[in-house]
Protein backbone atom coordinates (compact mmCIF):
# COMPACT_ATOMS: atom_id res chain seq x y z
CA UNK A 1 0.00 0.00 0.00
CA UNK A 2 0.91 3.54 -0.87
CA UNK A 3 2.33 5.61 1.97
CA UNK A 4 -0.51 7.47 3.83
CA UNK A 5 1.35 10.80 3.81
CA UNK A 6 1.28 10.42 -0.17
CA UNK A 7 -1.80 9.39 -0.84
CA UNK A 8 -3.18 11.81 2.11
CA UNK A 9 -1.25 15.09 0.63
CA UNK A 10 -3.01 13.86 -3.21
CA UNK A 11 -6.39 13.56 -1.92
CA UNK A 12 -5.65 17.43 0.30
CA UNK A 13 -4.13 19.08 -2.75
CA UNK A 14 -7.19 17.98 -4.88
CA UNK A 15 -9.71 18.91 -2.18
CA UNK A 16 -7.91 22.57 -0.98
CA UNK A 17 -8.54 24.19 -4.19
CA UNK A 18 -12.02 23.55 -4.48
CA UNK A 19 -13.40 23.54 -1.05
CA UNK A 20 -16.01 26.25 -0.04
CA UNK A 21 -14.88 29.22 1.26
CA UNK A 22 -16.11 28.97 4.65
CA UNK A 23 -14.81 25.69 5.50
CA UNK A 24 -11.06 26.73 3.84
CA UNK A 25 -9.39 28.00 7.18
CA UNK A 26 -10.49 25.16 9.12
CA UNK A 27 -9.61 22.39 6.06
CA UNK A 28 -6.12 24.22 5.19
CA UNK A 29 -4.92 24.23 8.93
CA UNK A 30 -5.47 20.24 8.83
CA UNK A 31 -2.50 19.59 6.75
CA UNK A 32 -0.76 22.69 6.33
CA UNK A 33 1.51 23.61 9.26
CA UNK A 34 1.29 27.01 10.90
CA UNK A 35 4.68 28.36 10.33
CA UNK A 36 4.87 26.76 6.95
CA UNK A 37 7.11 28.55 4.40
CA UNK A 38 6.11 28.79 0.35
CA UNK A 39 8.55 30.05 -2.08
CA UNK A 40 6.17 30.77 -5.22
CA UNK A 41 7.46 31.99 -8.55
CA UNK A 42 7.76 35.72 -9.45
CA UNK A 43 5.78 37.49 -8.85
CA UNK A 44 4.45 35.86 -5.65
CA UNK A 45 7.90 35.49 -4.17
CA UNK A 46 7.86 33.72 -0.18
CA UNK A 47 4.80 33.48 1.90
CA UNK A 48 5.77 32.78 5.61
CA UNK A 49 3.05 31.12 6.99
CA UNK A 50 -0.26 29.76 7.09
CA UNK A 51 -2.12 32.79 6.86
CA UNK A 52 0.41 34.78 3.90
CA UNK A 53 -0.34 31.31 1.66
CA UNK A 54 -4.24 30.97 1.86
CA UNK A 55 -4.12 35.08 1.78
CA UNK A 56 -0.95 35.39 -0.92
CA UNK A 57 -1.22 32.67 -3.35
CA UNK A 58 -4.69 29.78 -2.44
CA UNK A 59 -7.45 33.19 -2.56
CA UNK A 60 -6.17 34.55 -5.70
CA UNK A 61 -5.97 31.27 -7.71
CA UNK A 62 -9.65 30.34 -6.43
CA UNK A 63 -10.84 34.49 -7.66
CA UNK A 64 -9.00 34.41 -10.86
CA UNK A 65 -10.24 30.93 -12.29
CA UNK A 66 -13.99 30.31 -11.62
CA UNK A 67 -14.97 27.01 -10.62
CA UNK A 68 -11.14 25.94 -10.28
CA UNK A 69 -10.41 22.47 -10.28
CA UNK A 70 -6.75 20.44 -9.99
CA UNK A 71 -5.91 18.16 -12.85
CA UNK A 72 -2.63 16.02 -11.92
CA UNK A 73 -0.78 14.82 -14.86
CA UNK A 74 2.07 13.30 -12.51
CA UNK A 75 1.46 13.08 -8.55
CA UNK A 76 4.10 10.68 -6.29
CA UNK A 77 6.46 10.89 -3.33
CA UNK A 78 10.06 9.54 -1.99
CA UNK A 79 12.46 10.51 0.65
CA UNK A 80 14.53 13.26 -0.60
CA UNK A 81 18.34 11.65 -1.80
CA UNK A 82 19.75 15.47 -1.00
CA UNK A 83 21.33 16.76 2.01
CA UNK A 84 17.86 18.90 3.00
CA UNK A 85 16.30 14.96 3.29
CA UNK A 86 12.33 15.10 4.22
CA UNK A 87 9.92 13.30 2.79
CA UNK A 88 8.65 15.30 -0.02
CA UNK A 89 5.52 14.78 -2.70
CA UNK A 90 5.55 16.36 -6.46
CA UNK A 91 3.48 16.91 -9.37
CA UNK A 92 3.14 18.53 -12.54
CA UNK A 93 -0.78 19.33 -12.31
CA UNK A 94 -3.06 22.16 -14.09
CA UNK A 95 -5.12 24.76 -12.47
CA UNK A 96 -8.26 24.46 -14.67
CA UNK A 97 -11.71 27.03 -14.58
CA UNK A 98 -12.65 30.05 -16.48
CA UNK A 99 -10.09 32.99 -16.12
CA UNK A 100 -12.37 35.95 -15.60
CA UNK A 101 -10.55 37.59 -13.27
CA UNK A 102 -6.88 39.16 -12.76
CA UNK A 103 -4.33 36.48 -11.32
CA UNK A 104 -0.42 38.11 -10.26
CA UNK A 105 -0.71 41.00 -12.97
CA UNK A 106 -1.98 38.61 -15.56
CA UNK A 107 -5.26 40.38 -17.53
CA UNK A 108 -8.26 37.66 -17.90
CA UNK A 109 -9.67 36.33 -20.80
CA UNK A 110 -13.12 35.02 -19.66
CA UNK A 111 -12.70 31.78 -21.02
CA UNK A 112 -11.26 28.29 -20.24
CA UNK A 113 -7.51 28.43 -19.15
CA UNK A 114 -5.65 25.80 -18.22
CA UNK A 115 -2.86 27.02 -15.54
CA UNK A 116 0.23 24.67 -15.39
CA UNK A 117 2.39 23.85 -12.28
CA UNK A 118 4.90 22.47 -11.12
CA UNK A 119 4.76 21.94 -6.99
CA UNK A 120 7.24 20.20 -4.42
CA UNK A 121 5.72 19.90 -1.13
CA UNK A 122 8.13 18.58 2.21
CA UNK A 123 5.34 16.49 4.53
CA UNK A 124 6.55 16.35 8.53
CA UNK A 125 4.22 14.51 10.54
CA UNK A 126 1.67 15.14 8.22
CA UNK A 127 1.68 18.44 7.76
CA UNK A 128 3.07 20.38 4.62
CA UNK A 129 5.88 22.09 6.18
CA UNK A 130 7.39 23.68 2.93
CA UNK A 131 6.75 23.99 -0.77
CA UNK A 132 8.26 25.32 -4.18
CA UNK A 133 6.05 25.84 -6.86
CA UNK A 134 5.91 27.28 -10.49
CA UNK A 135 3.40 28.86 -11.82
CA UNK A 136 3.57 29.44 -15.89
CA UNK A 137 1.71 32.52 -15.80
CA UNK A 138 3.93 33.50 -19.33
CA UNK A 139 1.99 30.46 -20.82
CA UNK A 140 -1.39 31.63 -19.22
CA UNK A 141 -0.64 35.10 -20.69
CA UNK A 142 -0.51 33.25 -24.32
CA UNK A 143 -3.82 31.50 -23.14
CA UNK A 144 -5.35 35.18 -22.60
CA UNK A 145 -4.16 36.70 -26.23
CA UNK A 146 -1.45 38.57 -24.73
CA UNK A 147 1.82 36.86 -25.05
CA UNK A 148 4.47 39.16 -24.01
CA UNK A 149 7.51 37.19 -26.28
CA UNK A 150 8.58 38.15 -29.83
CA UNK A 151 8.51 34.29 -31.00
CA UNK A 152 8.31 31.07 -29.57
CA UNK A 153 11.12 28.73 -29.90
CA UNK A 154 9.40 24.95 -29.96
CA UNK A 155 5.66 24.34 -30.17
CA UNK A 156 3.67 25.62 -27.44
CA UNK A 157 1.10 23.21 -26.18
CA UNK A 158 -1.03 21.99 -23.36
CA UNK A 159 1.33 19.78 -21.12
CA UNK A 160 0.00 15.97 -21.82
CA UNK A 161 -0.19 13.52 -19.08
CA UNK A 162 2.49 10.59 -19.57
CA UNK A 163 1.81 8.79 -22.61
CA UNK A 164 1.30 5.75 -20.10
CA UNK A 165 -0.90 6.99 -18.13
CA UNK A 166 0.56 6.05 -14.40
CA UNK A 167 1.63 8.68 -12.96
CA UNK A 168 -0.18 9.40 -10.32
CA UNK A 169 0.88 7.59 -7.35
CA UNK A 170 2.98 4.65 -8.89
CA UNK A 171 3.94 3.36 -5.72
CA UNK A 172 7.48 1.31 -6.60
CA UNK A 173 10.20 3.29 -4.67
CA UNK A 174 12.87 0.53 -5.62
CA UNK A 175 12.65 1.12 -9.09
CA UNK A 176 12.26 4.89 -8.54
CA UNK A 177 15.34 4.89 -6.64
CA UNK A 178 16.67 3.36 -9.82
CA UNK A 179 15.23 6.23 -12.00
CA UNK A 180 16.62 9.18 -10.11
CA UNK A 181 19.98 6.99 -10.59
CA UNK A 182 19.24 7.27 -14.59
CA UNK A 183 18.61 10.76 -14.27
CA UNK A 184 21.35 12.08 -12.00
CA UNK A 185 23.71 10.30 -14.19
CA UNK A 186 21.95 12.35 -17.23
CA UNK A 187 22.67 15.50 -15.58
CA UNK A 188 26.78 14.96 -14.42
CA UNK A 189 26.73 14.92 -18.29
CA UNK A 190 24.84 17.51 -19.55
CA UNK A 191 27.56 20.75 -18.25
CA UNK A 192 30.16 19.10 -21.06
CA UNK A 193 29.13 20.44 -24.42
CA UNK A 194 30.61 21.27 -27.93
CA UNK A 195 30.48 24.87 -28.19
CA UNK A 196 29.54 24.56 -31.92
CA UNK A 197 26.54 22.04 -32.14
CA UNK A 198 25.79 22.13 -28.84
CA UNK A 199 25.54 18.24 -28.21
CA UNK A 200 27.22 16.35 -25.13
CA UNK A 201 28.52 12.95 -25.48
CA UNK A 202 26.75 10.27 -23.62
CA UNK A 203 23.02 12.00 -23.66
CA UNK A 204 22.03 9.70 -26.97
CA UNK A 205 22.93 6.79 -28.94
CA UNK A 206 23.21 2.69 -27.30
CA UNK A 207 24.41 3.80 -24.17
CA UNK A 208 22.92 7.73 -23.79
CA UNK A 209 20.45 8.62 -21.32
CA UNK A 210 17.93 10.00 -23.27
CA UNK A 211 15.08 7.87 -25.56
CA UNK A 212 14.89 8.21 -29.39
CA UNK A 213 11.68 9.05 -29.30
CA UNK A 214 12.43 11.70 -26.20
CA UNK A 215 9.64 14.32 -25.28
CA UNK A 216 10.60 17.16 -24.03
CA UNK A 217 7.79 19.51 -22.82
CA UNK A 218 8.76 22.92 -21.88
CA UNK A 219 7.68 26.47 -20.36
CA UNK A 220 5.69 29.02 -22.10
CA UNK A 221 8.62 31.30 -24.03
CA UNK A 222 10.28 27.99 -25.45
CA UNK A 223 7.50 25.06 -25.90
CA UNK A 224 7.62 21.60 -27.02
CA UNK A 225 10.20 19.61 -28.46
CA UNK A 226 10.82 16.26 -30.32
CA UNK A 227 14.41 13.66 -30.13
CA UNK A 228 17.21 15.19 -29.32
CA UNK A 229 18.13 17.49 -32.28
CA UNK A 230 14.34 19.08 -31.72
CA UNK A 231 15.23 19.65 -27.92
CA UNK A 232 18.90 21.26 -29.25
CA UNK A 233 17.29 23.00 -32.40
CA UNK A 234 14.40 24.70 -30.30
CA UNK A 235 15.76 25.34 -26.82
CA UNK A 236 19.65 24.20 -25.77
CA UNK A 237 21.70 26.24 -29.04
CA UNK A 238 19.58 29.25 -28.23
CA UNK A 239 19.81 29.01 -24.42
CA UNK A 240 23.48 28.39 -24.40
CA UNK A 241 24.08 30.90 -26.47
CA UNK A 242 22.94 33.24 -24.36
CA UNK A 243 24.15 31.68 -21.16
CA UNK A 244 27.29 30.46 -21.85
CA UNK A 245 28.89 29.57 -18.67
CA UNK A 246 25.63 28.33 -16.81
CA UNK A 247 26.07 26.19 -14.03
CA UNK A 248 22.96 24.07 -12.70
CA UNK A 249 22.43 20.83 -10.29
CA UNK A 250 22.54 23.25 -7.29
CA UNK A 251 18.59 21.19 -6.47
CA UNK A 252 17.20 20.89 -2.79
CA UNK A 253 14.92 17.73 -3.50
CA UNK A 254 15.88 14.32 -5.95
CA UNK A 255 13.32 11.98 -5.42
CA UNK A 256 11.90 9.23 -7.41
CA UNK A 257 9.27 6.54 -7.87
CA UNK A 258 9.09 3.61 -10.41
CA UNK A 259 9.48 5.32 -13.82
CA UNK A 260 9.80 8.76 -12.48
CA UNK A 261 12.18 10.83 -10.92
CA UNK A 262 11.79 14.75 -10.73
CA UNK A 263 14.14 17.79 -9.56
CA UNK A 264 14.36 21.05 -8.02
CA UNK A 265 16.38 24.10 -7.41
CA UNK A 266 15.73 27.15 -5.89
CA UNK A 267 17.78 28.67 -7.51
CA UNK A 268 19.16 25.68 -9.27
CA UNK A 269 21.10 27.56 -12.35
CA UNK A 270 23.95 30.65 -12.11
CA UNK A 271 24.71 31.91 -15.42
CA UNK A 272 25.78 35.71 -17.35
CA UNK A 273 23.46 37.20 -19.91
CA UNK A 274 25.63 36.74 -22.48
CA UNK A 275 24.01 36.69 -25.86
CA UNK A 276 20.38 38.07 -27.15
CA UNK A 277 17.84 35.88 -25.62
CA UNK A 278 13.86 35.94 -26.87
CA UNK A 279 14.60 39.58 -28.40
CA UNK A 280 16.52 40.58 -25.21
CA UNK A 281 20.12 42.04 -25.93
CA UNK A 282 23.10 40.78 -23.81
CA UNK A 283 23.02 42.40 -20.27
CA UNK A 284 26.23 40.50 -18.73
CA UNK A 285 24.13 40.20 -15.79
CA UNK A 286 24.89 37.47 -13.51
CA UNK A 287 21.68 35.76 -13.24
CA UNK A 288 19.70 33.01 -10.96
CA UNK A 289 16.97 30.60 -12.50
CA UNK A 290 14.38 28.34 -10.13
CA UNK A 291 13.91 25.17 -11.90
CA UNK A 292 11.75 22.02 -11.63
CA UNK A 293 12.28 18.99 -14.52
CA UNK A 294 10.29 15.81 -14.13
CA UNK A 295 10.75 12.45 -15.78
CA UNK A 296 9.19 9.38 -16.91
CA UNK A 297 11.44 6.56 -18.12
CA UNK A 298 11.40 3.41 -20.69
CA UNK A 299 13.90 0.58 -21.14
CA UNK A 300 15.94 3.04 -18.28
CA UNK A 301 15.95 5.93 -20.93
CA UNK A 302 14.53 8.94 -20.61
CA UNK A 303 11.65 9.13 -22.77
CA UNK A 304 10.18 12.25 -21.53
CA UNK A 305 10.46 15.10 -19.39
CA UNK A 306 8.14 18.04 -18.03
CA UNK A 307 10.03 21.15 -17.33
CA UNK A 308 9.19 24.44 -15.46
CA UNK A 309 11.29 27.54 -15.09
CA UNK A 310 10.69 30.53 -13.65
CA UNK A 311 10.91 32.81 -16.75
CA UNK A 312 8.93 36.01 -15.75
CA UNK A 313 11.71 36.06 -12.71
CA UNK A 314 14.75 35.58 -15.07
CA UNK A 315 13.77 38.32 -17.29
CA UNK A 316 12.52 40.18 -14.39
CA UNK A 317 16.40 40.04 -13.34
CA UNK A 318 17.07 41.00 -16.39
CA UNK A 319 15.34 44.37 -16.61
CA UNK A 320 12.45 43.17 -18.54
CA UNK A 321 8.71 43.63 -16.80
CA UNK A 322 6.65 40.52 -18.67
CA UNK A 323 3.84 41.10 -16.70
CA UNK A 324 3.51 45.02 -17.88
CA UNK A 325 4.19 44.13 -21.36
CA UNK A 326 1.52 41.97 -21.90
CA UNK A 327 -0.66 43.78 -19.60
CA UNK A 328 0.01 46.68 -22.18
CA UNK A 329 -1.16 44.56 -25.46
CA UNK A 330 -4.63 44.15 -26.79
CA UNK A 331 -6.41 40.81 -26.46
CA UNK A 332 -5.74 38.81 -30.16
CA UNK A 333 -8.57 38.88 -31.90
CA UNK A 334 -9.86 42.42 -30.57
CA UNK A 335 -10.04 45.51 -32.35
Amino acid sequence: MMDDWREASHAFLNALIRIPDAELDCFSRSMIAHDTVWDVSHPVGRLDGLEAVVEGFLMPLRRALFRIWRRDEIFFGAANRRAEGGNWVCSVTHYVGIFDRDLFGVRPADRLAFLRSGEFYRIDDGKITKARIIIDLIDLMRQAGRFPLPRMLGTEMLFPGPATHDGILPNDPEAGSTSLDIVEAMIADLHDFDPDTFHSEAQTGTHGHWHEDMMWYGPGGIGSTFGWDGFVNHHRAAFLRAFPDRRGGNHFCRIGDGDYAAFSGWPSMTMTHRGEYLGVAATGKALTLNVMDFYRLADRKIIENWVLLDYLGLFDQMGVDLLARSRALPAAGSG
